[in-house]
């Protein structure tokens, strides 16, 4: 990791809009959990309704898409990056800070949240709170390596990415059974069934396919990331 990309990369990131849209989504979480304590739905089965169908279904797509792109996309965008690959810094190391500080912006504004509007709602019941803060946290880094290549080998990175978060994730994955074994919130969800006792959540794929296929995915989409940026012209021309 190199801390001068990294600390570039964290104030180009939050100092934009994009910080206001990274902060939107879990504070939108944590208003529902609240507003499921006050009518009197703080019960096991809406903490799982609410942390499934919204915090790893619906926010943590869309959170990986603006954390996983905004570390390097802009910059591809606007010809930013020349002058970051013109200096003697590996680029892999490049790929892999921008992942890092992704990855991190994902443990604060997606695993966090997603604790506390657990805990809100019914503490740390059964390991509700804990289980699906660690799913979202494991999830959370593996969209952060995918939207990140994306952000690399295409310049509609956002409009793809949304694609995928949209149909793919939230859409093909909850109306194909079958789709499921191949969604990084998916994945997560097995994490979130290992350490939750709940009787009113069961993943729908086991873990020792979610564990290896999130290992594959993270690494093999940050190693290409970092492959493509190595061969990435000082024109700007892939």
């Amino acid at each position: 990791m190199n801390t001068v990309v990294a600390g570039i990369t964290y104030r180009a990131l939050l100092g934009r809009r994009r910080i206001i849209l990274l902060l939107l989504l879990p504070l939108a979480l944590i208003a529902l959990a609240v507003l499921f304590r006050v009518v009197g739905s703080g019960d096991q089965r809406s903490a799982v309704l609410l942390l499934q169908s919204f915090a790893i279904s619906t926010m943590l797509p869309l959170l990986g898409l603006i954390a996983g792109t905004g570390v390097i996309a802009p910059e591809i965008d606007d010809g930013t990056i020349i002058h970051l690959m013109s200096k003697p810094i590996s680029r892999p190391v490049i790929i892999q800070t921008k992942f890092l500080v992704a990855a991190s912006l994902l443990a604060v504004f997606g695993a966090v949240p997603t604790y506390v509007a657990g805990w809100l709602l019914i503490g740390d019941e059964d390991g509700i709170a804990t289980g699906f803060a660690a799913g979202t946290l494991v999830a959370g880094i593996a969209y952060a390596a995918v939207f990140l290549l994306l952000g690399v080998v295409t310049r509609h990175a956002v409009t793809i990415g949304i694609i995928y978060a949209l149909v793919w994730e939230s859409l093909v994955g909850n109306l194909i059974p079958g789709a499921r074994k191949f969604s990084i919130q998916y994945w997560g969800q097995s994490i979130a069934d290992q350490l939750s006792d709940s009787p009113f959540f069961k993943a729908d794929v086991t873990l020792g396919f979610a564990i290896p296929a999130l290992i594959v995915v993270t690494v093999g989409a940050v190693f290409w990331a970092g492959q493509r940026l190595r061969v990435f012209s000082l024109t700007g021309d892939e």
